[in-house]
């Protein structure tokens, strides 16, 4: 009787250079892909609006892909402990991949289902797909993890080079039965309001690896050598758009590294890959990334009464700074926001309008189709002053200087938030002056309490 392998597809939605689908290929039996919506496990975030309309695409575009090579896409909603053993049930498999995954939560849920499945005599194996350096494996000369980034990436590529990518398999064998799978439609990722806010996404966006393949030699081929110089102006079109597509595994970080460097001209662009390494191997070891300060000083942090007028006004790009509500509103449009543009809006938040960093992290979260567990509210913190590799608590960005160095003759405002280049641009809702004032005398309290 056949022995069908489980590949249990996770944010690696694709088929090139796919470990865990390559090790069911190599076992030569059939194959049954499965996709789990864990939106009930314990200490499992649920996904945002924005990433739930790029999942439902993915998907889409997954299970299609695996249609043409010979097998069917399995959804299944719930725990995926759960789930996983039901599934391996239902197929009778005797064998179960995936590629690793490192948020805390994420990494208990898979040990536990690792060790039930292999003690039911299942072979279970996992693989690493998701990150070119495994967490563990980069450490100080002190055998602890690194908390600033430069000596972090140093050590990064002083290591052995990251592996070639694995070929796409052309054909997929599935199983006679497939086991039941729900409907994509049934799971309802798609935005179902009046109007649909979701309009400005698909003007913007084609989800799936095929698009993610050729966004990135899009990239190599036409903007990658303007990369270092031009990617903080928003205006430039200078930036790779590929953060969705690594976000949810549609193209792998070892093809990306190993096209960019046969390329010669990324330098700059691979540091960035490196940033998001950062990220990820930070949540590795502080799970907690997404509510609780990595200094521990910033606990003291002096956060005034919050003011629901201004956070409105800031998520809906009515600030008056035309940098942060040009940003903003591009935000909402499209899920997607310029990295500069990102930190000058969050800045403004914390420390303009002293709004604690979590709420901006939420709504970021909520409404970027890049939005994942690291990144995220790595870079919050980053921003605030209390992560790894911090700015300093007196690095403010001014949002008007920073319009007129990186978006001098106001395309990018134009664009997004026309009415500021009039005869009468709104005034700001706060002083720039006062509220850096105030910040820096708050800060003065998480100085202290850091001597």
């Amino acid at each position: 009787m056949p022995s069908p392998s489980v590949v249990w597809f996770r944010d690696d939605l694709r088929l090139a250079d796919n470990p865990a689908l390559r090790a069911a290929l190599d076992r030569q039996e059939p194959v049954v892909a499965l996709y789990v919506l864990d939106d009930e496990s314990p200490g499992i975030r649920p996904l945002g609006g924005a990433a739930r309309w790029w999942l439902h695409h993915s998907l889409s575009s997954l299970a299609e892909r695996l249609r043409e090579r010979g097998t069917t896409l399995i959804l299944r909603r719930g725990p995926a402990e759960q789930v996983v053993r039901q599934t391996v049930a239902d197929a009778a498999a005797g064998a179960v991949f995936w590629n690793r995954r490192y948020g805390g939560a994420e990494r208990a849920i898979d040990a536990t289902l690792k060790a039930s499945l292999r003690g039911q005599g299942v072979q279970v194996e996992s693989f690493q797909g998701s990150l070119l350096f495994e967490p563990w494996t980069v450490t100080t000369g002190a055998e602890t993890h690194f908390s600033v980034f430069t000596p972090f990436w140093r050590a990064c590529q002083a290591m052995p080079a990251p592996r070639d990518p694995l070929p796409e398999p052309q054909a997929i064998p599935g199983p006679q039965r497939p086991p039941a799978s729900e409907s994509l439609d049934d799971w309802r990722l798609l935005p179902e309001q009046h109007p649909d806010w979701a309009g400005g996404l698909r003007e913007r966006w084609q989800p799936g690896e095929p698009a993610a393949r050729r966004r990135l030699r899009e990239f190599l081929r036409d903007d990658v050598g303007a990369y270092g110089r031009a990617r903080d102006e928003p205006a430039a079109g200078a930036t790779s758009l590929m953060s969705p597509r690594l976000r949810w595994g549609e193209v792998s970080p070892f093809t990306v590294w190993h096209e960019t460097i046969e390329d010669g001209r990324g330098g700059k662009f691979l540091s960035e890959l490196g940033w998001r390494e950062f990220a990820w191997h930070t949540l590795y070891h502080f799970p907690d990334l997404a509510t609780r300060n990595l200094r521990p000083e910033f606990d003291a942090f002096p956060w005034p009464r919050l003011h629901p007028g201004r956070l409105a006004a800031w998520q809906e790009g009515r600030t008056g700074l035309a940098l942060v509500d040009a940003g903003m509103r591009e935000l909402w449009r499209t899920g997607y926001m310029h990295n500069r543009v990102r930190m000058v809006a969050a800045s403004f938040l914390v420390k303009n309008l002293l709004i604690d960093w979590r709420h901006g992290e939420q709504w970021f979260w909520d409404t970027l189709v890049d939005a994942d567990d690291a990144n995220n509210p790595f870079n919050w913190q980053w921003v605030a002053g209390s992560g790894a590799d911090a700015a300093p608590y007196f690095r403010i960005f001014n949002p008007e200087l920073q319009a007129k160095k990186f978006d001098p003759d106001g395309h990018y405002v134009r664009e997004w938030a026309p009415e500021h280049v009039g005869e009468k641009p709104p005034e700001p809702i706060v002083d720039l002056r006062e509220t850096r004032n105030a910040a820096l005398v708050a800060y003065e309290q998480v100085k202290r309490r850091g001597r």
